[in-house]
């Protein structure tokens, strides 16, 4: 399972790197989440630069597509050359959005008839958009999911590690990477929140 975290200039660190050291720490042969950009370097919102593992293409050909948010999502929604090089097909794939991401999967097409999560910023712009937003933290129909809020991300990450690796994996990392002595009320409240959607 090969997993796309799209990451654009403007990035939220807390989407991206989240979900990632969430992902890769599933120990399967070929389970892997990159870091996937348009461009060789992005920069975060607040002026942090990475080097992409992969280029845009790659979303195509990933098992697992998680789109981070960030302070120019709407203005990538909008360049026509970025959404026909992205392409996704959730027949095949399991496609995740973390707040303003969800503006991406809009733009689309992904979320006709498919309620979505964002954080308070970007829901003015959402329903805008068209998009019927949800006042709760994740939520999945079928291989989509979004996420809102920074610190949601592990739902996120925790959905797409128990639909590609088990619930059982997904617990193991949750509980691991929970604070000690809070690391069963964690667990159950992360649980709580995605097993409905497993």
């Amino acid at each position: 399972m090969r997993t796309a975290v799209l990451t654009f200039d403007g990035f939220n660190e807390l989407d991206s790197f989240i979900a990632s050291a969430l992902l890769n720490r599933v120990n399967r042969p070929g389970w892997k989440a990159e870091i996937t950009s348009p461009t060789p370097v992005v920069t975060s919102m607040n002026g942090v630069r990475v080097e992409r593992q992969q280029p845009l293409s790659f979303a195509r050909e990933a098992d697992i597509v998680l789109v981070g948010s960030g302070v120019r999502t709407r203005d990538i929604a909008r360049d026509e050359k970025i959404l026909q090089e992205l392409a996704l097909d959730p027949s095949r794939q399991l496609i995740g959005a973390q707040c303003s991401g969800a503006l991406l999967l809009s733009a689309l097409g992904l979320l006709e008839n498919v309620p979505a999560c964002t954080d308070t910023v970007t829901k003015p712009w959402a329903v805008e958009a068209g998009i019927t937003v949800l006042e709760q933290p994740f939520h999945a129909v079928g291989n989509i999911a979004t996420a809102g809020g920074c610190l949601g991300s592990h739902y996120l990450a925790g959905w797409v590690i128990a639909r590609g690796a088990g619930r059982e994996e997904a617990e193991a990392i949750l509980h691991y990477v929970a604070p000690v002595g809070q690391k069963d009320e964690y667990l159950a409240r992360a649980m709580a929140v995605i097993g409905p959607y497993l």
